[in-house]
């Protein structure tokens, strides 16, 4: 897939030496096609890093795609430099006004914060509330999800007892809801994260089916039933070595933390890490793009679609 951004961002060329087709904006105006419009809010730190992840895997369609990528104004980036977000970021304000095919909110290290008291909480509800009418469907990513979730249904997330860190076998369930067409009965994906919202409580709200859960690290993958707001509890978008090197990091600082489980084999830190889940991680996102948001999204991004689907087709009303 086309994946069209700035032609300065870093994480081009490290695409292009992997093969991965990227379109800059030159070359995009020759296509006499509407490109997807996906915004992506990078709460992460090591915001450059959560591009590169993010675009590969979103790499994976013959759809092209413009990403537009967001940042609160509200709260300060200590990671990463302010010429970089200055160069390839937008402000909410700035962008309130467009409407967009999809959109992904990442995770934040934040799980131990009470939500109110995050400098940048009250904007992140503002842009909560903005993707319902401005959005067809939002992708939210680990702290982004247990945000989201208590944003909008009011699920209170709750401290672990241990950090919740390595790869977790899944089983998939609702296997004829789009989103997890192509997965296998069990997979691998990666948490990361000293919170969680209880699978009892999700289970139990009514506007939410769960797709996927693990019986060590509860929900995985949950959506509202007309696919506009979809869940990730983990990181499936990260890389081989991400667990590694927040292992490494938080062992070099003297903070408890445990090996991540079912990572390096044999349990060796010294041993690069095999990498067992990328292949359902590319599924969900290709099977988002085109089931939730290219089959869904009228070709001018006006109009009201109609969400009352059955198994991911849509009609839009006037």
């Amino acid at each position: 897939m086309p994946i069209k951004v700035q032609g300065e961002l870093p994480a081009k060329a490290i695409l292009e030496r992997e093969n991965i087709f990227v379109m800059d904006e030159k070359l995009a105006a020759y296509q006499d096609i509407r490109p997807i419009e996906i915004a992506i809010l990078n709460l992460m730190p090591l915001k450059e890093e959560t591009e590169l992840q993010l675009l590969r895997s979103l790499s994976n369609t013959p759809l092209q795609i413009n990403i537009t990528f967001m940042k609160v104004s509200s709260h300060e980036s200590k990671n990463t430099s302010t010429s970089h977000l200055n160069q390839f970021y937008e402000n909410f304000e700035d962008l309130k006004d467009r409407m967009f095919d999809g959109m992904i909110i990442t995770g934040a290290p934040l799980e131990q914060i009470p939500f109110e008291e995050v400098d940048f909480w009250d904007e992140l509800v503002e842009i909560m509330d903005w993707t319902k009418t401005h959005v067809m469907s939002t992708i939210h990513l680990c702290w982004g999800a247990q945000a989201a979730l208590y944003h909008h249904f009011g699920l209170q997330k709750r401290q672990l007892d241990k950090k919740m860190f390595g790869l977790f076998w899944h089983k998939v369930a609702n296997r004829k809801i789009p989103l997890v067409r192509g997965f296998d009965d069990m997979f691998l994906a990666p948490h990361s994260r000293h919170t969680e919202v209880s699978a009892e409580d999700i289970h139990n709200c009514k506007d939410l089916i769960v797709l996927a859960e693990s019986d060590e690290a509860g929900v995985f993958l949950t959506m509202t039933k007309d696919g506009r707001q979809i869940f990730v509890m983990g990181h499936p978008e990260y890389d081989r070595v991400t667990l590694d090197g927040e292992y490494k990091r938080d062992l070099g600082k003297g903070l408890p933390i445990e090996l991540p489980v079912n990572y390096y084999k044999d349990d060796n830190p010294e041993v690069p890490p095999l990498l067992m889940w990328r292949s359902h991680a590319n599924n969900m996102y290709t099977n988002w793009l085109n089931y939730y948001v290219y089959q869904v999204t009228p070709y001018d991004l006006k109009g009201t679609p109609d969400f009352t689907h059955k198994y991911g087709f849509w009609k839009e009303v006037e």
